[in-house]
Order: C-alpha cells, then structure tokens, then sequence
C-alpha cells in the first residue's frame, strides 16, 4: 500500500521528535553532573579514618633452639635413605640377587615390580617419585624384602596414597590382618593361601604396608609354612622405628 506525503511527514517526525527528546535528557545529566560537582567542591573536606593500628606488643625472650639431628625427621630422612633401612638379622644371609644387601631403585626398576609397568611408570611420575631404595635377606627358610619409597609431596599425599594402594591390593587375596601399633593406619597382612607355580613347591606369603611422613614402606615375607603374625609384625615395627 503507497503511503500519502502526510503519513510519510509524520513518520520522519516522530523520529525526529524521540532524537531530541534522548538529546535532551543527555544535556539535563550533564547539568545536573556539573551542579553535583560544583556543590561537591564547595564543601569542606571531611578528614579520612587514620590508617595506623595499635601497636601490638611483642614476645620476649630467646626463640627455641632448633630440634637436634636425632630428634629432626626431615633431616633424617633427607640423609642417606640406605641408612634408614633395617639391617638384617644375626645369622641372616643376603640373598644371591642382592649380595651387597642394598639396590637403589630408579623410576623404571620400581614400576617394573608392577604387573603393568607402563601403567605404574606414568602414576609415579605424576605422584612426584623421588627415590626407593630396598634391602632383602634369607633367614631360617624365609625371605624378608624391605622398600622404602619416597616422595617429593608438593601436590600430593602421595606416600599415604602409595601406602593405601598397597594394602587396598593385600585386601583382595584370602587373608588376615591387623593393625600396626603407633602407625594410624599401617597393617600386615598374612595370607591364608599359599601361592602356587607349576614347577615351583608353594610359598606362603605375608605384607606389611605403611607410611610416615613423605616415605612409603613395604614389607615381604614369604616361605615354606604360613607366616605368623608375631614374624611379619616383628619385622614392621622395627622398620618403622627407624623412620
């Protein structure tokens, strides 16, 4: 439909009339921002809150002499971690594949103790692995084999993580187990069943999983006839009084 001139006239009007009404408004802000400004600047100052607080007194007297070496577990374990393994028994012998009764073990030696090495290499590289050492001996037909692992622990727990993984793995073959005094929450384990190998006569087993600070530590027993539980125990208290 042709609009008429007139129609047209009063379209271009009324925008025409909304653009100096919006003009308008902007000029009526301006001035009543410039009258806040000169009302503003004719008052006196109104003086600021002082930003200085009491003085707080402070503590006399000489500050504590640093923990000794002996009583200091980071400098402990900071050391020579070799050091802080149990040494084996009176009458006790290494055994063939660890003669010098000490194997550090770097990054790829302790993720090849596990089933999945590839698995186990990236984990412990995303936990932060530092260094493991481990020591093993051959007493009265059993064989004692000791790991301590530990961690960096910027970002993870990850000693109580290694720890738990270990004993949540133990949990899953037939087994009894107890708690292991004055470790929270460290446990051995002795294994109802033995393990059997075709070719090989069957060895029973038992583990010993727990933490302190940034080190993770286990413990392997196995031989002939079931492991007692004063043996394994025996064996994880002592280890982990040295920690």
């Amino acid at each position: 439909m042709e609009q008429t001139e007139e129609e047209a006239g009063r379209r271009r009007r009324r925008g025409r009339t909304v653009t100096l009404t919006g003009a308008a408004l902007v000029l009526g802000l301006v001035a009543g921002t410039c009258t806040g400004y000169l009302v503003q600047a004719g008052r006196t100052p109104t003086p600021l809150p002082p930003l200085s607080q009491p003085v707080l007194a402070q503590a006399r007297g000489e500050e504590p002499a640093p923990l000794p070496a002996s009583q200091d577990r980071r400098v402990r374990t900071d050391g020579d971690l070799c050091e802080l393994l149990l040494k084996k028994p009176r009458g006790a012998t290494h055994t063939e594949w660890l003669k010098d009764g000490v194997r550090w073990l770097d990054l790829t030696a302790l993720a090849e103790t596990w089933t999945e090495p590839g698995e186990a290499f990236g984990d412990l590289v995303l936990h932060e692995f530092r260094r493991s050492v481990m020591t093993a001996w051959e007493d009265d037909g059993y064989t004692v084999e000791i790991r301590l692992t530990q961690f960096r622990q910027e970002e993870y727990t990850a000693a109580t993580d290694a720890a738990d993984d270990a004993q949540r793995w133990a949990g899953e073959r037939p087994n009894d187990n107890w708690a292991i005094p004055g470790t929270g929450d460290g446990r051995v384990y002795v294994m109802t069943e033995p393990e059997t190998e075709p070719g090989y006569e069957p060895r029973y087993a038992a583990e010993a999983h727990a933490w302190r600070g940034d080190i993770a530590m286990d413990v392997w027993v196995t031989g002939p006839e079931p492991v007692s539980k004063k043996k394994i125990m025996d064996v994880a208290e002592r280890q982990m009084e040295r920690l």
